[in-house]
Formats: C-alpha cells, sequence, structure tokens
C-alpha cells in the first residue's frame, strides 16, 4: 500500500509529501554491490543509524543526542573515532536523499537501517516518520558516548543503560555483530563475526557459545580469533559471556532465533526513537 505523510519540517506544506514506500524501494536498488566487502552495503547502513541514535544520553536535556538532529553530518561528530567509515554510508543515501528532498536526513537513515535489516532476512521492524534534522554543529553530540569495543560488562551496562536499556535489549541489539565486519582503517579491529556476514540471523550466539575464542596474535588492539582465524570477537562480545546474566540470555537467543528477531526488532525500534520529541505526540499529527 502506498502512503504518503508529510514532513514534519517547519512550514511543511503539500509540495513537502514524501512517498516512504518509495524511499524504501530506492534504499534497496542502493544496498547490494558486489565490489564492496561482502557484496551490501547493509551492515553500515545498520551502523549509521546505531552511531547516530545511540549518542542519546536521558540525563543530558541540554545536548541529548539521539536519531533527532542527523548531527553526523557535521564535524565534531562525523570525525569521531567511532564514527570513521561511516562517510561511505551517508554518502551511498545522498542520491535518494537528492531524489526524495523532503525526507530528514535523520528519518532516512534510520529508514535505511530498517530496510538493510529486512532485506538481509532479519525481522521487520516498526518505523514511523518524524526525525528532524538539526541545523548546524552547535547540536553535534560529545565523543565517547558510544560503547568502546574493548571493554566489559560494566562499560556496557553503564552506556546502555544511560540510554535506557535492560540487559535483554543490550544483548537482542549487539546480536547485530551477526552481520558485517570490522576493518582495520576505521575502528582498528578487523574480521566478521560471522560465515555469513549479509545475512542478519542469531549466528552471532552461537558462534559466540559454541566456538573457541584465543586472543589474536598480531599488531592490533586486543580481539579474539577462532581456530580457523577467520572469525573474531571483540572483548566486548565475550563480555556477553563473562557475565552470568549476559549469558542466560545470549543462550536464550542461541537456541531460538525467533525470540531474538521479536526482541531485536522491538529494542531496536526503540534505539531509532531515543530522543525524538515528535514521537511523544498523538498520530495524527503526522498524518
Amino acid at each position: 500500500m502506498t502512503y504518503y505523510v508529510v514532513d514534519n519540517t517547519v512550514n511543511a506544506d503539500a509540495s513537502t509529501k514524501v512517498d516512504y514506500n518509495d524511499v524504501r524501494a530506492d534504499i534497496k536498488k542502493v544496498l547490494e554491490n558486489p565490489k564492496y566487502d561482502d557484496g551490501s552495503y547493509g551492515p553500515i547502513l545498520i551502523r549509521l543509524a546505531w552511531h547516530a541514535a545511540g549518542t542519546f544520553h536521558k540525563s543530558d536535556p541540554k545536548v541529548p543526542g539521539g536519531s533527532d538532529g542527523a548531527t553526523m553530518r557535521f564535524s565534531p561528530e562525523a570525525d569521531h573515532g567511532a564514527n570513521a567509515g561511516l562517510v561511505v554510508a551517508r554518502n551511498l543515501l545522498e542520491p535518494v536523499k537528492q531524489k526524495h528532498p523532503a525526507i530528514t536526513y535523520a528519518d532516512l537513515w534510520s529508514l535505511a537501517a530498517v530496510v538493510a535489516i529486512e532485506e538481509m532476512g532479519g525481522p521487520t521492524i516498526k518505523w514511523r516518520p518524524g526525525r528532524i534534522d538539526k541545523p548546524d554543529p552547535s547540536h553535534c553530540t560529545p565523543d565517547g558516548r558510544l560503547p568502546d569495543a574493548d571493554k566489559g560488562p560494566a562499560h556496557i551496562r553503564d552506556i546502555f543503560n544511560r540510554m535506557g536499556f535492560n540487559d535483554r535489549e543490550i544483548v537482542a541489539l549487539i546480536g547485530a555483530h551477526a552481520v558485517g565486519r570490522c576493518h582495520t582503517d576505521r575502528s582498528g579491529f578487523s574480521g566478521p563475526w560471522t560465515h555469513s556476514p549479509t545475512v542478519f540471523s542469531n549466528d552471532f550466539y552461537v558462534q559466540l557459545l559454541d566456538n573457541t575464542w584465543t586472543k589474536k596474535k598480531w599488531n592490533g588492539p586486543e580481539q579474539y580469533e577462532d581456530p580457523s582465524g577467520k572469525l573474531m570477537m571483540l572483548p566486548a562480545d565475550l563480555a556477553l559471556i563473562q557475565d552470568p546474566e549476559f549469558k542466560k540470555i545470549v543462550v536464550e537467543f542461541a537456541k531460538d532465533e525467533a525470540k531474538f528477531f521479536k526482541e531485536f526488532a522491538c529494542a531496536f525500534q526503540k534505539l531509532e526513537e531515543l530522543g525524538v520529541k515528535a514521537f511523544a505526540k498523538p498520530w495524527y499529527q503526522f498524518w
């Protein structure tokens, strides 16, 4: 079903209608590229939305961060170490933005991640428009709000609790490591978590539990590898099986992909709506 929504920018009128089904279709068209990584831009689009939304700080009313704003368009946020390489995703979506000028960057980035997850075989994520774009760099979030890959359970809880997530949501969200890979020129780490980095599944948890992980001997940051040397885990990944409460949830998701998909879909929708003031308003204001 085709539907149109008036974009929520100031002084929006009939000329600023967005066909979000058309936007979805255009995102799908740019997802696949056999020359890029493992053949799909899907994982980096998820990372873009994640890093935009994951800056949310529930106790900072001055610079709350979150999915509203799309402040990664500006320096210094675009230059934060955690955002290295995400210019690829932003540039990939720019032609879609130019074709649909009324959509905000914030809505486009979040929708692109939802489409990517679904196209890679993951769950359907509930998504609604309403995010705004901040006008300048004064709204950029401070560096250091995203999780550090080399930290343990206490750090993980601290970062995610600050956003408002509980243990189950934390473990579900990190399950997105089923897709994509690390790059030495971005995070410093190297390699994929699973053998199918363009298929959204519960395999991250299966590999975490069933594989044997040893510290990688190399001239790089601490990370772990399986016996074949083809797969890797970060210290923050292994923290999920080092912490008893986290591990219980990892075991659940490893055994039941449907349960993982259901809880991931809810947690990811929540992530993408962090800090979005418009979603406190009734739905009729958007239709």
